[in-house]
């Protein structure tokens, strides 16, 4: 085979070596999945019966199967989920490729609703056969738009035993990349439906120590846009005490701990229960990779318990079947702290497959795994290991004498080869505190002055982090943030061209618990006076009971620039009540306004965004929203600015009537086939023309959604795009051949 010389033409953007890397199947050779370390842990913990040894390690040699899971509101998600099983599933039920019968999509009998679904299908079956194909466009498209995500199956459980309602306020202690914390979102907004998006009552919360990680965590959780979000980026095992305005019995207010219905504890982990996706962990686990994490696992769970209401519910969970990572940060939190108790969940999800929890596990420091030590005392008192390493393991490590007390059997083990899906650990721990504890140190906060922050030790902010003193909030509070000068908006996701342009960046540096700077902006509550948010009502016709007080800005002088933001209740008072650089506050609400320019000669406006809608829409006079149909859905789908002209009647005449600004459309259930709920969207209307002002992404999954084909312009545009691509490789290709005098090129390398 002879190379061309110089680059490689047909490797632009390294297109060429991925494709030829997509067509693996495994990344290593069976024959080398092997890893007598971890099988020797394993065995020594009798994690699974010996007769079942045999199965359970070829399941962790076969591939992971591909899971998803329909997101989005309750009802949106059942519409699409009955897309799935009655349009796509049929077609694919009784496919051949290349004289193979493949399985269709299944759904997983353990997820409520069946939202959740499995296939174990190669990737050249989806590249190549049809069916498949086209299926596997359809979710491309609908992940991109947020209508789907790519979950493995065990991911996916831990939040389901959290049993979230609309009023919880919740937190992700460990948020990132925020799959589960989206399923939290989708619980507290059960009530939504597939246009309009409910104010909860209640607070999710989600939080990651990795700050890049936490923007992912952000665009994420945005699929499902949410005024009670908030977004932080500290150190779980050390998440400040946050204060809210609350009453005592004889009414007088003061500012007291903010304590959570539920958390979620989806703790660091080592990962070997991701063996059958993660390669990697064949040849490099050892048993010091649990043992290094477990003081920081119980720390977290520690902190998680602190933070917690009376009767309120703890998921802790991990990737890994490590029982120093699992049963043993259990044993040691429920020692440390007896107001709790592990919840017995064995009747809850009954589909699910599981096993108990251990009550006996050996630990160990040895790298090799040629010896594990039944007690702490025996490791320390054998001759193998120094005293360096013998610091590293601490009694926390082993089960602790009244381990057969604990309950911990109440545990949860998932095993690969139950139900084809990766390892998984869950335990649920329920806050029982005793009525006399409770008085006791009530009374002991409250004889405990309060310091001002200037006199605080070190020592002193240690303390108060589980601290439940009251603050007496007589006098008005200044919102900490409100004279705090910050980086101007963090840069925001588009949802049309017209929102390209960066606001000015001002940065500024400083430390805090979750890195070494801190670079995001405070967020400050507009006036329900003010003139611009009065302007947006005005214009949309929104009602007198939308929440105008709870709209925010992000900027340090607190003006509208930009952006409008929407938060419920509960994220105004923390907002407005703690420092949010302390909190190193990183996303808060929803975005719901947005600044449009409108041309010279004209002023600017601000117009409701496609994200935003769902929130503004059940304020919005119903009288004053357009009516539309398919021809006009068809037409703003395919074209970026069609002329108001364009449109048939009586919609072109009802749009040239409209003012120049922002306006909603609603596209009737009776004018769109194959769709059992309207479709409400915003517009946007200049001098002569209109613009559907969703994403290139939402209106290509729209498309197929609506008519089975992508009939967008982008489509169009892409189309043409490679047509030129393939124009000027094969164009490059001769050149090559012309000036090397070789015939014999191969366009792959």
């Amino acid at each position: 085979m002879t190379r061309t010389k110089g680059r490689n033409r047909n490797n632009r953007n390294g297109k060429g070596n991925r494709e030829r890397k997509d067509e693996r199947t495994d990344l290593i050779e069976k024959i080398d999945m092997n890893n007598e370390r971890l099988f020797g842990y394993y065995k020594a913990q009798k994690i699974v019966p010996e007769e079942e040894w045999d199965e359970f390690v070829d399941s962790l040699r076969q591939h992971l199967p591909t899971a998803f899971r329909v997101c989005g509101s309750r009802q949106t998600a059942n519409i699409l989920n009955s897309t799935i099983k009655n349009v796509h599933v049929p077609t694919l039920s009784d496919v051949t490729f290349e004289g193979q019968k493949i399985p269709p999509p299944v759904q997983f009998p353990w997820y409520p609703d069946g939202l959740a679904w499995g296939f174990n299908v190669p990737k050249k079956v989806l590249r190549r056969q049809p069916e498949f194909k086209k299926f596997h466009s359809f979710l491309v498209y609908e992940t991109e738009v947020g209508n789907i995500s790519r979950q493995e199956a065990v991911s996916m459980i831990p939040p389901l035993f959290m049993e979230v309602e609309p009023h919880h306020r919740t937190m992700d202690m460990c948020a990132a990349p925020g799959s589960k914390t989206a399923q939290i979102l989708e619980a507290i907004h059960a009530q939504d439906s597939s246009t309009s998006t409910s104010i909860p009552t209640g607070l999710v919360l989600a939080n990651d120590s990795d700050n890049k990680r936490t923007h992912l965590l952000i665009h994420q959780s945005a699929r499902l846009p949410s005024p009670a979000l908030m977004v932080t980026n500290l150190d779980a095992s050390s998440y400040p005490t946050i204060r809210i305005p609350q009453q005592r019995k004889d009414g007088t207010p003061y500012l007291g701990q903010l304590l959570f219905d539920r958390i979620l504890c989806d703790v660091p982990c080592s990962g070997d229960g991701t063996i059958r996706k993660n390669m990697g962990i064949w040849k490099s686990w050892q048993p010091m990779d649990g043992n290094g994490l477990h003081s920081l696992q119980v720390r977290i769970l520690q902190r998680a318990m602190k933070m917690l209401k009376d009767d309120g519910k703890i998921v802790y969970s991990t990737c890994s079947l490590n029982p120093v990572e699992n049963e043993a940060v259990i044993a040691e939190a429920l020692g440390s702290n007896r107001d709790f108790e592990l919840v017995d969940v064995s009747s809850q999800i009954p589909e699910l497959k599981r096993r108990p929890g251990l009550t006996t596990w050996r630990a160990t420091a040895d790298k090799t795994m040629s010896r594990t030590f039944e007690s702490y005392e025996e490791f320390m008192g054998s001759s193998m290991f120094d005293d360096n390493v013998k610091a590293k393991l601490t009694p926390g490590h082993w089960p602790p004498p009244d381990a057969d007390k604990m309950n911990l059997e109440r545990c949860m083990r998932i095993y690969p080869h139950l139900q084809d899906t990766g390892g998984f650990f869950v335990a649920v721990l329920q806050k029982v505190q005793k009525k006399r504890d409770k008085i006791e140190r009530k009374r002991a906060a409250e004889d405990t002055p309060e310091l001002p922050d200037a006199k605080k030790t070190k020592t002193t902010e240690s303390a108060d982090v589980s601290s439940t003193m009251e603050v007496d909030v007589s006098a008005p509070v200044t919102p900490p943030e409100a004279a705090t000068p910050a980086a101007v908006e963090s840069s925001e996701k588009t949802d049309s061209k017209q929102d390209s342009k960066p606001e000015e960046r001002q940065p500024h540096q400083s430390s805090g618990a979750g890195g070494p700077s801190f670079k995001e902006n405070p967020y400050t509550f507009l006036s329900p006076d003010d003139p611009i948010l009065l302007n947006c009502i005005e214009r949309l016709h929104i009602s007198s009971d939308f929440p105008s007080s709870n709209i925010l800005v992000r900027n340090p002088t607190g003006d509208a620039i930009r952006s409008l933001y929407i938060a419920n209740n509960i994220v105004k008072d923390i907002i407005q009540n703690n420092d949010f650089e302390k909190l190193r506050l990183t996303a808060a609400g929803t975005k719901v306004f947005n600044k449009q320019d409108t041309g010279k000669g004209q002023d600017a406006q601000f117009r409701v965004l496609g994200e935003g809608l769902p929130v503004i829409l059940p304020y919005i006079e119903p009288s004053t929203i357009i009516k539309g149909d398919t021809s006009a859905l068809k037409i703003l789908l395919t074209t970026h600015y069609p002329l108001c002209t364009k449109f048939e009647e009586p919609f072109r005449s009802v749009i040239e009537a409209r003012p120049v600004g922002s306006h909603v459309v609603q596209f009737p259930i009776s004018e769109l086939d194959g769709l059992n709920h309207d479709i409400v969207l915003p517009i946007w209307k200049s001098n002569v023309s209109i613009t559907l002002m969703i994403d290139k992404k939402a209106k290509s999954a729209m498309s197929l959604r609506l008519f089975a084909v992508d009939i967008t312009t982008s489509t169009k545009e892409k189309e043409k795009a490679k047509e030129d691509e393939t124009v000027v490789a094969v164009q490059d290709v001769e050149d090559d051949r012309d000036a090397e005098g070789d015939d014999d090129v191969d366009v792959d390398e």
